[in-house]
């Protein structure tokens, strides 16, 4: 189960001296923990996969403003993060492979102008999950659906 995998993955970074990755991970523990709490249950391991690609997001979206500000010390960190957070996250699709997924779901919804866009999007994200990033997604649904 992801939650040993992230607890014994802790567990050898500390022992290593690693801090950025045993920062990483106590945080996503935190976050899956808060979930749990919040939700009562215990998660899953494709719930729990969720909870690490929305804290993938926030490191990608505030990548951003670290560069706009010229902090190179806190780029290099947010994108340390972010590929330890990747290893925990399953292989992003490729264009390639988002394209023909999107096509399928115009396919089966029968989109065919923009207006329809929020229906594709849903479909096409419940389909791929945190292997499709929502930026690509949505770029490549507005091309096809134009």
């Amino acid at each position: 189960m992801l939650k040993e995998k992230l607890l014994e993955d802790m567990k050898i970074s500390m022992r290593d001296k690693n801090i950025v990755r045993k920062n990483v991970i106590q945080m996503v523990r935190a976050a899956i923990l808060q979930v749990e709490k919040d939700k009562q249950v215990e998660l899953k391991d494709d719930q729990i996969i969720e909870v690490i690609a929305k804290e993938s997001k926030k490191r990608k979206d505030s990548l951003a403003d670290y560069e706009k500000s010229g902090r190179e010390e806190l780029i290099n960190q947010i994108n340390e993060e972010i590929e330890i957070l990747a290893e925990y996250l399953p292989k992003p699709l490729s264009k390639e492979e988002l394209e023909k997924i999107i096509d399928e779901v115009i396919q089966s919804t029968g989109a065919t102008t923009i207006k329809e866009m929020g229906p594709v999007m849903k479909a096409v994200k419940e389909k791929v999950g945190p292997a499709g990033d929502g930026k690509i997604i949505n770029e490549i649904v507005k091309q096809k659906l134009n």
